[in-house]
């Protein structure tokens, strides 16, 4: 068996699958030593059934109900065992999907796609592999060896000591394989991690790849991580192909010393001649080699599969070994005991004595920074890169853990509400604008099940994003491709934008969300944040002055700390950080005015 705390609840689960599959397999193992046993007595009495053909008759319609009863447990043992196996397998999936939704960002930043995806794939497949063929070998191993070994030691117990002897060995070998295979297999899954996550990552970047013609560099990289994952993967088969020959070789050569000592036996005793072994008399008849062979033919599976179950098993504990590991990640955001239920959001936002420091990091990005926004409000906010204006939107998502009593929304310690009823007062325009391989109206309407498609236009005219999409042959039906891979950088912002809008959240946060458009379109979509979210917060991160200048509020950003925090006008001959962007923005207007 393979024990883990993952697991126990899928034994208690499918445990009636699993014990009709089994029964209907151990009737299936019984039934076959049986047909042996019946061709032996044939040959042994043939002369007598000759006489009375209908004993004979009666004897070959056994063997033929045999024969269906097998076709039939082999049926329900493959239908029963297997479907356990899937559903256990489809169970661990959710569950590790599950965790990786309730993870945080830090858990993404610090392990890589490519190991994940290895997890969810090779990893889970190798756990169904053992509960499905895994259980069948083990019943075999075990219950179809005892049985057969039982029979064949009352057909003849010196040939069933030959017998016993590939077993012994297989025990022996099998205890020092396991060891060596487990190890090889957690090799070769690393090896397939880094595979997978280097393939991932020039899928991702293709575009770039092929911008600075770094095809056949990339190429030979790859073919370096390829290589390394094939002597691994050789080292493993190797090892597997070793171990299955040697036990191979091992049946086979005494399935042939029973063949030479069976005749050998049979021959003496038709001349009147039996052997005679430590004073007992092997009185073998053909009959009896038939029916012996036939056994030990039947115990050549359960001994190939004690052999396949010592690597399926060192390969499945490895597996869930990582799959453990994964589930076992300690989850940074967590609701607290006797949450707070932010039902509809009026928008008051505060930072009080704020500071964060990113685990990575040596200094804090933001120190003991305070402001309030009040409900209603449009607010911009303003800085160098890396200023930490992504990291205020991160803290208000709760993407990251923060000291109690220093974030606010309403009134309420970010840290006592609910997670989710706070997610679901905020729209989230991101700064990657990434949108799902679907159709543009899909992705608009993302945060509902029912999508209405007044509303997604209405959005998607908020976004200034309404026209474009018209121009496309589909559509709002129009698939945007993975990563919106078929839109530009500006329309992939807007329709990330109406995709914030449309939620329709008294909160709304737009992290870079015009940068890529151009001044006409940006005015546009600021006046639409003006007339249709008034009376809810708004908060824009923007790269330019002009963006946030109009606003009620300005935030700037500088060392960590707040440079200033007010309207254009009072920012203007208050802060210097704020003054510089200012004569900056207005520097390379006049260039580009000048070069037109």
């Amino acid at each position: 068996m393979l024990i883990g705390k993952y697991l126990t609840k899928y034994y208690k689960k499918y445990l009636p699958l699993f014990i009709i599959g089994i029964l209907a397999l151990l009737a299936v193992d019984y039934i076959s030593t049986e047909i042996p046993l019946i061709l032996g007595d044939i040959v042994n009495n043939f002369e007598e059934y000759q006489a009375n053909q209908n004993e004979l008759l009666v004897l070959i319609l056994r063997v033929v109900l045999y024969a269906l009863g097998i076709f039939a447990g082999r049926i329900i043992w493959r239908i029963c065992i297997f479907r356990a196996s899937v559903r256990i397998q489809a169970g661990l999936r959710r569950d590790m999907f599950l965790k990786a939704e309730r993870l945080s960002t830090s858990y993404y930043h610090n392990n890589k796609v490519g190991n994940i995806m290895a997890w969810f794939t090779t990893d889970i497949e190798t756990i169904g592999d053992f509960f499905s063929w895994g259980t069948v070998m083990l019943i075999d191993a075990f219950f179809m060896t005892g049985i057969v070994i039982f029979k064949m030691i009352t057909v003849s117990g010196w040939l069933t000591l030959f017998a016993a002897i590939p077993i012994l060995l297989i025990m022996i070998w099998g205890f020092f394989v396991e060891k060596i295979m487990g190890k090889q297999w957690e090799d070769r899954q690393v090896a397939f991690d880094r595979l997978y996550d280097f393939a991932n990552e020039n899928f991702t970047g293709i575009r770039v790849i092929k911008a600075f013609v770094k095809e056949h560099q990339e190429i030979n990289a790859f073919r370096k991580v390829a290589l390394k994952n094939k002597e691994v993967n050789y080292k493993f088969a190797m090892t597997s192909v070793v171990f299955d020959v040697i036990l191979e070789s091992v049946i086979f050569l005494v399935l042939g010393l029973i063949f030479g000592l069976g005749a050998y036996f049979a021959v003496m005793n038709a001349h009147g001649n039996p052997v005679v072994i430590a004073g007992t008399t092997i009185d073998l008849r053909i009959g009896d080699v038939v029916a012996f062979s036939g056994l030990f033919d039947s115990l050549i599976w359960p001994m190939i599969a004690l052999g396949q179950i010592v690597i399926m098993r060192s390969r499945s504990k490895t597996s869930l070994k990582r799959i453990t590991h994964f589930l076992d990640t300690p989850e940074d955001i967590q609701n607290p005991k006797n949450p707070i239920i932010l039902k509809k959001a009026k928008g008051e936002i505060e930072f009080r004595n704020f500071t964060f420091q990113y685990p990575d990091d040596n200094k804090p990005i933001l120190n003991n920074i305070s402001f309030k926004i009040n409900p209603g409000e449009v607010i911009g906010i303003v800085g160098r890169i890396g200023a930490g204006k992504t990291t205020i939107m991160n803290i208000l998502m709760r993407l990251y853990n923060v000291a109690p009593n220093s974030v606010f929304i309403d009134g309420n310690d970010i840290m006592q509400l609910d997670i989710e009823s706070l997610r679901n007062n905020i729209a989230y325009a991101p700064q990657d604008n990434f949108l799902f391989s679907d159709k543009i109206s899909k992705n608009i309407a993302f945060s509902v099940s029912n999508e209405e498609n007044s509303k997604i236009v209405e959005a998607a005219k908020f976004a200034d994003v309404h026209s474009n999409i018209n121009e496309f042959p589909n559509g709002y039906d129009t698939v945007s491709g993975e990563r919106g891979v078929t839109l530009s950088g500006g329309q992939k912002q807007r329709i990330s934008l109406a995709r914030a809008f449309y939620k329709h959240a008294p909160i709304m946060i737009m992290d870079d969300t015009v940068s890529a458009v151009d001044i006409k379109t940006e005015e546009n979509i600021l006046d639409h944040i003006a007339n249709e979210r008034k009376g809810m917060t708004t908060i824009v991160i923007a790269s330019r002055v002009s963006t946030v200048k109009n606003m009620d509020k300005i935030l700037v950003l500088a060392d960590g700390g707040i440079d200033g925090f007010g309207s254009h006008d009072e920012l203007i001959k208050t802060s210097k950080v704020y003054q510089k962007m200012v004569f900056l923005q207005q520097l390379e207007e006049e260039v580009e005015g000048g070069k037109k």
